[in-house]
Formats: structure tokens, C-alpha cells, sequence
């Protein structure tokens, strides 16, 4: 005879959003001690209780993690009411629904799944898995239950192998070709969520914060722009990413551009205030877009507003022949004038790489008081991705990008040309450049300014 099931405890406030998300891929986690695991327990238990026949794969990369994390308490929870068959690593409900626990240890793991139709799967420790297996999982998550929709489930920590895919679907929500935002739910958790654990063990809040504060910063606070080998570890979304506001017209605006065709081009806005804080407040983003037209859209985007001058990419000065064609122009002409001639002239940038990251680094740390140098506005999406894409590369002892630092290099330009008024140039610097801040309009000599 069966027994009643009785499940004991009660979800927080981020555990129900969980439990009530409707998406077809939904994501819980972030910090660590959110209770992550239990939650992704409990929903499943809860669909298999609620749904007739239906077909559920829970995963952990490992099997002695899928022991120790699910197949015991799930053994303590349902007993005398699920059945278990443990070499199958099956619970049989009584209503006909099952949950299959399985691992992928190894890549070739994966395929003892094909074929196979699962209405829900959870992924418990997603960033544990490669993307090639997430995509592979995917292709079996379908049903034929009228009534039911798909679903996968996946709990998740910032970093591991998987750490770029999971933040480009839930944190970024940068989509791609068939890929749908309204697919896509991210809940996030913080050990402060999670009133049990830090009622039973205060003292885990101590440990974390004791951490190095990379580590700190992605396992305490569970922030997805940190990860080993980031160039800017100074980049935070809390402090440098803000809602987008007015620009009080007593603020300086520039502009400064990455060119590309075929890679991206990117264009940001800057203003900067009467203590010298810059903020990038627009950004335009695009591919094999010609010059002129790019200029184009530049103006209609800064119509009404006063720009200083606009910095760009030193490439552009240069005579590229038949390839300059494609991209809007003729022999023996350069792109830079291309853009002169319609009505967007420029001022070249200062190329020096490691200098420039580290002019970035500059603006993106405190001021004495305690407030950034340097903050963007949160639509300029293509900046806030790719800032903590940049890795270090002990090699050159640059950066290693992996072409996701054309908006990162626009902002080099910008923060480039931009001294800090408290700030004198070097004297090498000085032999080398017109002694002029750019934001002085009355400098002479420049030929780089417009208003638009």
C-alpha cells in the first residue's frame, strides 16, 4: 500500500518564481548556498506528482555528484511512495510519471540519451556541461502529451566550461538565429534568499566572503561578469551600469568609433561632467554597413545634440584600394574622408593598446569619493558584454578577445582622448601630439570638430 507523500519544507520568494516560471528554458542560481539544488528537487517532484505519464531527465555531470545531491534525498523524500529501480536509476510514480537521474561525465555520455523523449530536463551545476551538450539535451526535450509544454530546468554558479553559454542566454540574452528571448527566464539567487541555510550555518557567509575577490565576487554575489583570466576584473554591472537618464546639456558630449565592415562596427556617445566623469550614454552596432551610411546614422542619432568631436580607429586613415571599394569608396581615397565628406569628420586615435586598457582600468576604478570615473547606460548592450569578454593573454601581455572587443576598443578611444583634468600628458606624449584637450572647442588646429 502506498503512503502518502509529505514534503517538507517551504520555498522562499525566489524559489517560487521557480516553481511558477512558465518559460521554456528557465534558469535559478547565481551565488552559492541559494538552495539551489532542493529547488530544482522539488519542482520536478512536484510536475511528476501533477502530471500523468510524464517523462523527466534530471542530470549532474558526475554520478558521485548525481549520488550524493539527488538520488539520496530524492531516495529519503519518496520512500514508500515512488518506486526506485537503482540500476536503472528510475523513480516510477504512481500516476505513471518517471525521473531518470543521469550524468555526462565524458563527451560521448551524452549519446546514451539520443533517441530519447523527455518532456522536462533539468540541468543541476548547468555551467558544468559544454554547450555542445546542452544543445544535444535540447533535441530530446520534446513530448507528445497533449497539454504540455517542453521545458528544461537548469541550476546554475558563475564559471566552469559552460560559464560563456549559460550567461549568454540568461544574463546577456544575446539570441541567435531561432533563438527567442521570450524562451529564455533567469531568477537569481543569493545565499541571503536562502533563510535555512543561514539560520543552520551563519558562519558559510564568513567563508565566501573570506574568498579572493574574483571568487568572491562570483560565488557571494553571484556576479557573471567574473571569471579567471578577465581583463577588466574591475567591471562591475552594480557600479558601472546604469538605468539611462537625461544628459544635462551642460555636459560635454563626444563620440568615439571602432571601424569594421565585415567585423563590427561600433560607435559609442560620451558626456562628461565638470568633475571629469564620462559616461557612455548610446551605442550603435553594426555589420558591413558602408561608410557613408554609417554617417548617416550617426547624425540622425545625435540630432539636437552638441558633439565635441569624434575619435576613431587609425585603420581608417589608410588607402586600402579595392577593399576600400566594398566598404563605400574609391581608389586613393581613405575612409576618413569618406566620413568627412559626409559630414562626420574624425580625429585619429591613440593606437597604444596595453596604455589604452589601462586608461579603461583607471576610469573604471573608485574615485576618492567612492563613486566610478566611468559608467554606461544599461542599453548599450554590446559594451556591457564585451568588456568582461576580454581576457589576459600572459603571451603578449595584452588581451585575447577572441573578436569580442569592438565596443571595448571604441571605449579605449574614447577614455584615450579624454585626460583627466587632474592629469598632465608625458612629455613623450606631448613631443608626439597636439598639446590640445579635444573637448575644448576653441582649440585650434584640430579640424576635427562639428556640431550636429
Amino acid at each position: 500500500m502506498k503512503k502518502d507523500l509529505i514534503l517538507s519544507g517551504r520555498p522562499n520568494p525566489r524559489q517560487v518564481e521557480f516553481f511558477l516560471s512558465r518559460a521554456r528554458h528557465t534558469a535559478y542560481g547565481g551565488a552559492r548556498g541559494g538552495g539551489k539544488s532542493w529547488a530544482m528537487r522539488r519542482k520536478l517532484v512536484l510536475l511528476a506528482v501533477n502530471y500523468r505519464e510524464l517523462n523527466i531527465l534530471l542530470l549532474r555531470r558526475t554520478l558521485p555528484e548525481l549520488r550524493e545531491n539527488h538520488i539520496l534525498p530524492l531516495r529519503r523524500e519518496l520512500y514508500g511512495f515512488a518506486e526506485y529501480n537503482s540500476a536503472e536509476r528510475v523513480f516510477t510514480f504512481p500516476n505513471g510519471s518517471r525521473i531518470k537521474l543521469g550524468y555526462c561525465d565524458t563527451a560521448g555520455d551524452i549519446y546514451q540519451y539520443q533517441g530519447q523523449e523527455y518532456s522536462v530536463i533539468g540541468m543541476e551545476e548547468a555551467t558544468h556541461f559544454t554547450e555542445d551538450q546542452q544543445r544535444f539535451l535540447a533535441t530530446c526535450n520534446r513530448t507528445s502529451k497533449r497539454g504540455f509544454t517542453p521545458r528544461m530546468y537548469y541550476t546554475c554558479n558563475p564559471g566552469n566550461v559552460g560559464h560563456a553559454w549559460v550567461k549568454r542566454l540568461f544574463i546577456d540574452r544575446d539570441y541567435r538565429e531561432n533563438e527567442l528571448a521570450e524562451d529564455y527566464a533567469f531568477i537569481p539567487a543569493r545565499i541571503w534568499d536562502n533563510k535555512a541555510l543561514l539560520s543552520a550555518d551563519p558562519g558559510y557567509v564568513r567563508q565566501l566572503m573570506t574568498l579572493p575577490e574574483d571568487l568572491r565576487r562570483a560565488h557571494l554575489e553571484g556576479d557573471w561578469d567574473v571569471h579567471a583570466g578577465q581583463y577588466f576584473r574591475e567591471f562591475s554591472r552594480e557600479l558601472h551600469v546604469v538605468p539611462p537618464r537625461g544628459i544635462p546639456e551642460r555636459h560635454r558630449r563626444f563620440r568615439s568609433m571602432d571601424w569594421g565592415y565585415n567585423d563590427p562596427c561600433c560607435v559609442l556617445w560620451h558626456s562628461v561632467d565638470s568633475e571629469g566623469r564620462v559616461t557612455t550614454y548610446r551605442e550603435l552596432y553594426v555589420r558591413q554597413m558602408r561608410a557613408e551610411e554609417v554617417a548617416k546614422r550617426v547624425l540622425e542619432l545625435s540630432a539636437g545634440e552638441t558633439i565635441a568631436y569624434t575619435v576613431a580607429s587609425p585603420d581608417l586613415w589608410q588607402n586600402r584600394g579595392q577593399t576600400l571599394k566594398a566598404q563605400g569608396g574609391f581608389e586613393g581615397e581613405t575612409l576618413a574622408e569618406i566620413f568627412a565628406k559626409s559630414g562626420m569628420p574624425l580625429i585619429p586615435a591613440d593606437s597604444t593598446r596595453i596604455a589604452g586598457w589601462q586608461r579603461v582600468r583607471d576610469y573604471m576604478a573608485k574615485a576618492p569619493d567612492g563613486e566610478p570615473r566611468w559608467q554606461c547606460f544599461s542599453d548599450c548592450v554590446n559594451l556591457i558584454r564585451e568588456l568582461p569578454a576580454l581576457q589576459y593573454d600572459p603571451r603578449s601581455r595584452e588581451d585575447a578577445a577572441d573578436g569580442n572587443d569592438h565596443a571595448p576598443e571604441a571605449l579605449r578611444y574614447g577614455l584615450m582622448s579624454r585626460p583627466a583634468r587632474t592629469e598632465a600628458a608625458p612629455p613623450a606624449e606631448r613631443k608626439r601630439k597636439p598639446a590640445f584637450d579635444p573637448l575644448e572647442l576653441s582649440s585650434p588646429g584640430t579640424g576635427g570638430y562639428m556640431s550636429t
